[in-house]
């Protein structure tokens, strides 16, 4: 059957049309991007994609939001949009939908998408289980964390709140950048130093440590002069970056009882070859005991275009069509 997939951030309104059968995607139409801003509400960008397309939706919809979905109403962060779940079947013509937190939704990516939407980052170069708890982490604007638990009759996403846990430090620098983080915020999550806006701390950080004085940049600054290289104080803020994700992702997975791991988000991809020399890989193995452990668990990062999209046509598959 044909359905609405819609992957609603704070910038930008994404949608396609995507086919699903059996509980699965059985393809992905092409996206259409549309400007938050450039719309009153969810339902005027529904009707321009509509406008778009030039035929009827189909009456049946998925829907990734950047934004918890327990309740009925949900309300957008960076995004003055508000959705009413009990108002989709009235205002989006859906007589079948489903709604999922963003990164439930690359969760169902994870669990759905070929071998091919995959790279391989570190540990043994082998396939996802098929059965048992893959860890999924995100960094972006905040860092997003979910379990993907596979077994012989299917497969659950449960979201969490992971990127909330207490930010560990394993060395010297670590330790002035929670001392750092600390003037700011009591208590100092792993979110504010493995996302996109920890890279501010880290950068003044390490300048600081060197007796530097660096301009006041913001993080989209720091982070373009650390992959194009053009300033070294930044490109070490990078490499100690990926340092922190991979103690993060390691602890995520001891905590999880995981088999795998996977680094998903934009700027994971961004970043994905530096991932791979950076010491991402000897941070995450570093769990004492269970080193060995660790370093037989599979490392891998999500190549796929449109993970938002994918996972929320997924997760509708997976309710309505098995």
């Amino acid at each position: 059957m044909e359905i609405v997939a819609a992957d609603i951030g704070g910038t930008h309104a994404r949608f396609a049309i995507a086919e699903v059968e059996n509980g699965r995607v059985v393809s992905l139409g092409e996206p259409a991007t549309l400007k938050t801003a450039d719309h009153a509400s969810l339902q005027t960008a529904y009707q321009a994609f509509e406008a778009g397309l030039g035929r009827p939706l189909p009456r049946a919809l998925a829907i990734a939001v950047a934004s918890p979905v327990a309740n009925d109403v949900i309300r957008l962060t960076n995004n003055p949009w508000i959705i009413r779940k009990s108002l989709i079947t009235e205002r989006l013509k859906a007589d079948q939908w489903v709604v999922v937190n963003d990164f439930g939704a690359v969760g169902h990516a994870v669990a759905q998408v070929p071998s091919s939407d995959f790279i391989h980052l570190c540990g043994p170069d082998t396939p996802l289980p098929s059965e048992g708890i893959t860890t999924i982490c995100g960094p972006g604007t905040g860092l997003g964390v979910a379990q993907l638990l596979r077994r012989k009759n299917g497969y659950q996403v449960l979201e969490t709140e992971g990127g909330h846990m207490d930010f560990a430090p394993l060395d010297g620098i670590e330790d002035a950048l929670l001392k750092r983080l600390r003037k700011t915020f009591t208590r100092v999550s792993a979110e504010r130093v493995v996302a996109g806006p920890g890279i501010v701390a880290i950068y003044e950080t390490l300048a600081a440590l060197e007796g530097r004085a660096v301009p006041s940049h913001d993080d989209k600054t720091i982070w373009t002069e650390a992959i194009d290289g053009t300033d070294s104080i930044a490109l070490a803020a990078l490499d100690r970056f990926c340092l922190a994700l991979g103690a993060v992702a390691g602890d995520l997975a001891l905590a999880q009882g995981a088999k795998a791991v996977v680094i998903a988000g934009g700027l994971g991809f961004r970043i994905k070859d530096r991932l791979i020399r950076s010491g991402f890989d000897q941070r995450f193995v570093a769990k004492g005991r269970f080193q060995g452990m660790m370093a037989a668990m599979p490392v891998k990062l999500i190549t796929h275009p449109q993970p938002g999209l994918f996972g929320a046509a997924a997760a509708f598959a997976q309710e309505h069509t098995q």
